[in-house]
Order: C-alpha cells, then structure tokens, then sequence
C-alpha cells in the first residue's frame, strides 16, 4: 500500500506535502477502492491512515475531513468482515487473525489520527486548522474508534493499552472544558443521537464489565445491551456511598472497581454505579429464564440464540450489579507445573482404566499453575497458545509429579504478550469415569457404535451424576446405557447444564439393568 503512495511521488516535493490533502487526488482514492472486496478495501484504506502518520505538516482541518470520509466509506466493509468474524462457520486460526488483524489495525490507526485532530484544537487559528465547532463530533468520533480498539482487543483477550485510557480522559476533558460533553451529534449511517459524555461512558462500563470469559459473539452482543441500558447507569465526579467503579482521567489506567476510595481525591476522578440500569437487565434476564420473548424495543443489531442472550444477561447483571461478585474461593499462590491435554477425546483416554492414565503421545502442553482455590486453578502459558485455547475448552491436567488428573474447563482467557497468556480453569471434577454410552433404543444392536463420554465421580448432587459427551449428543427424550463389568447401566436425562462448541455437561440419574 506504502509503494502507491510513493508512485504518486510528484506529490511529495509539492507544497501540500501529502496526496491526500489534494482534494481531487482524495476523491480519486475513494472512488477507485474495491466495492466488491472488502478485505482489500479497507486494507487500503488503512494504508492511506498509516501513510499520514508522522507527516507532520498536514493541515489539521484538512486532516479531519480525511478521517471523516475514510471512515464513511470504510463502514459498509467493517460491518461486512465482522459479519464473517462472527459468522456460524467457525474460522481457521489464520482466517480469525487475518479478520482480526485488519480491523484491529483500522481502528488504532484511525484513533490516533483523530487524536492529531483533537491536539490541533484550540491552537492559533491559522488557514486549514480545525475550528473549536467541530469538538463534539471530534470527541465522539475520538472516543468511537478508541472504543471500537478496545473492543477488538478483548476479542483477542488483550493485550489492552492503558495509554488508550489517557487518550480517552483527554478527549472527555477537552469536551468538559468547551462546555460540550453533554452536547448531542449525529453520525452519517447511525441512528440516533450520542455525546461525547455517552460515548465515554459506553466504553467506562464495557471495561468495567470483566468480559474475558465470555466468546467473542458474547461480547459484540454486550456491547450492544449496554448502549441500550446505558441511561440508567450513574455517572458522578464524586464518589457516593453506592459508587462500584472509578477512574482517573489524566491517568493511563482502565476503571477499577472502587473496593476503597481513592487515597486523594481529584477533580479528574468519575465514578460510576449501576443505578436503574442493574434492575432494568435483570427483569430482562428473569423474562427469559422463564422462557419468554426479549421486549420489542430493545434492539440489538441483530438476532441472538436465547442461551446466548441468558449467559450475557446473566454475566452482566452479576459484573455491573451494586455488590459485584467476590471470589467464591480464597485462592492460595502456587508455583506448580501442570500438563495438559485438551478436548474430551485426549481427556477420554487419560481417564480410562485402559491406558492407565497415561498421556504417551498425546498432545500435552506445559502450563504454569500460579494460585489454586477450591474452584479451580490460575496458570501461566509461556508459549504461544494452540488453535485451541478458547473461553470454554474442555482440559484435563495433571500436577507434575502426580499421577491424577484433573478436569476443568477455561473460564478466563487473557493474553499477556504474543506468547504469553493467563487462563482461569474451573475444576470440574478430581475424579472421572470413562465410558462408552449408547442410545438405549440404539444399544441391542451389536454393531452399533459406542459414543465417548466421562462420568464425573464427585461434585455431584445426590443420586445424580454428571456426563460429558460431544456436542450434540445430550437428548432430553433419550436414555443411554453403558457397560462396566460386565453389568449395564441405564442413564436417565435429567436437564442439560452446559453446552460450548467443545462438549456437553449433562445431568443423569443412573440405575442397574443386571
């Protein structure tokens, strides 16, 4: 992309300094990028961003009204690769990051960019600076993009920049200074109107909401509740008695939970409770739970699975509630080497009496336990993670040194750095069974195949048991049978408790058959 700028090299040795602050060479660019390929499209377009970073004699309102057309045009391409981002095929890992990367890029490249904008204003006015009239847009715009980073990232589980908290704080000061946080704008192609006051809280409580243990389609659909919710959210410049988050906006520091109040106050500090906006989700969330409808003026952008629409409801109304949740367990720090195999295939033979629990040849990995409680474990990965890794893989793990295994599942996920990450397990079960089960109408037939499946041994309630089975599998009209000993066994389903793209945990109640 860099080499078609430099082809246009006439442009460089003239006055304008930059082809894009040619006008006609503007309009030419918008109207040669591809209409039919949207990768390729907005690829280009962050070209063009990257090829205005450190050009230092851009004039600032000549800048701004680049930005403003490059976005404009660059949204029909967005909304069609996130489309494919959350689409129901599920992606290679090089297609994700292929997605990811290019949007990812977009967004901090066009972040920075405005935040040249918002540096120019108020200067000494000179020809092509930007005038103060166009803060409020500026700032929402600013704060869009910041956001939308912000976003990517977490679909990633981070990194995250806390310098973009700066950025953040800068922009919402500058709005408060000129007397226009508060002031209402449109954005060509969005409905209705926002603020810059808006726009920070939406991305204040996205931060404060803990999403790293939902999926990528949990978060773009929290997202959306939350700008729904969002004036029934409290936002203060002093913290009350019913404050829950906080932050400083001259600090490069995302919001943290007020569990004490600041050691000195400051007139940069806000603060934030969940107001009505905690009562308003949770009368949406026990509609659903009770098998109704979601209300018809509340618009998501899109269609949602009623499990998906409970599980983020429900993550949201417990994060962003006046007492959000504590740790069940108190977690006691480790350093312990752990292997680990993931999925229910791996686990089914470390579990069965067959192989006597060992991993020989299969695909283990070697993660770091950092703290572990009753509920599970912390660990440390000091490689980069497999295809994998992801909120709601199935792992079985054993401590160095031991010869049990475990079975957990990934309930948080947070990159650290390219290689590194931090992952919160939840432990299943210390002890398992694993078995081969047949639907019982399918079971007298020899030839009939048997489906893997693992009995969990404890943490179940009385005269239940636990099964993990493929996805797919659990049929609340089908009983399954199984044969150990010699002696078969009927399961009888009782509910379904969860379901991820890795398994099925199901709850039966078993009887003998002779």
């Amino acid at each position: 992309m860099l080499n078609k700028v430099a082809s246009l090299g006439g442009f460089f040795a003239q006055k304008s300094d930059h082809p894009l602050a040619n006008a006609r060479e503007l309009r030419r660019v918008l109207s040669e990028l591809p209409k039919d390929n949207a990768f390729k499209a907005l690829d280009e377009i962050s070209g063009w961003l990257e090829s205005l970073e450190g050009v230092s004699n851009f004039p600032g309102g000549t800048l701004y009204e680049v930005l403003e057309q490059f976005e404009e045009a660059a949204q029909p391409h967005l909304k069609r690769l996130s489309r494919e981002y959350f689409g129901s095929v599920r992606l290679s890992k090089s297609e994700e990051n292929r997605l990811w990367s290019i949007n990812y890029a977009f967004w901090t490249r066009l972040g920075a960019a405005y935040e040249r904008c918002l540096l120019a204003v108020g200067e000494k006015s000179r020809p092509g600076e930007l005038p103060k009239s166009v803060l409020p847009t500026l700032c929402v715009r600013l704060m869009v993009a910041l956001g939308r980073a912000l976003k990517w990232e977490q679909f990633h589980y981070g990194p995250s920049r806390d310098t973009c908290w700066q950025s953040l704080g800068r922009a919402l000061l500058a709005a408060e200074e000129a007397g226009v946080a508060s002031k209402a704008v449109a954005l060509p192609g969005k409905s209705g109107m926002t603020s810059p006051l808006q726009e920070y809280q939406k991305v204040m409580i996205f931060q404060a909401a803990s999403l790293d243990s939902l999926l990528p389609v949990g978060i773009e659909l929290a997202e959306q509740v939350i700008a729904h919710f969002l004036p029934g959210f409290v936002f203060t410049v002093e913290a009350r008695i019913d404050s829950v988050y906080w932050v400083d906006l001259k600090l490069a520091q995302p919001p943290l939970r007020l569990a004490r109040r600041p050691a000195k106050a400051e007139p940069t500090q806000r603060f934030l409770k969940p107001g009505a906006a905690h009562e308003a989700m949770q009368t949406v969330l026990e509609t659903l739970e009770r098998g109704g409808d979601m209300p018809p003026e509340i618009s998501l952008g899109g269609q949602y699975p009623v499990k998906l629409l409970v599980t983020v409801f429900r993550h949201l109304t417990n994060y962003l509630s006046p007492m959000p949740p504590q740790r069940l367990h108190d977690r006691h720090r480790v350093t312990h080497r752990m292997s680990v195999l993931n999925g229910l295939v791996n686990a089914f033979v470390v579990f069965s009496e067959e192989f006597g629990g060992q991993a020989a040849g299969l695909p283990t990995d070697t993660w770091v336990a950092e703290n572990v409680s009753r509920g599970g474990f912390g660990a440390l990965l000091n490689s980069a993670p497999g295809e994998w890794l992801k909120v709601g893989a199935l792992v079985a793990m054993q401590p160095e040194g031991g010869d049990n295994w475990l079975l957990g599942v990934i309930r948080r996920y947070h990159r650290l750095s390219e290689k590194d990450a931090r992952v919160g397990i939840q432990a299943l079960a210390t002890k398992a069974l694993a078995l081969e089960v047949q639907v019982r109408a399918v079971s007298r037939y020899a030839a009939a195949a048997g489906t893997p499946a693992l009995m969990l041994l404890d943490g179940n309630e009385a005269d239940e048991f636990r099964v993990i089975l493929p996805p797919m599998t659990f049929d609340p009209r089908e009983s399954l049978e199984y044969v150990r000993d010699g002696q078969r066994f009927l399961l009888t389903p009782i509910a379904l408790s969860e379901q991820t793209a890795d398994y099925e945990l199901a709850r039966y109640r078993r009887s003998s058959l002779g």
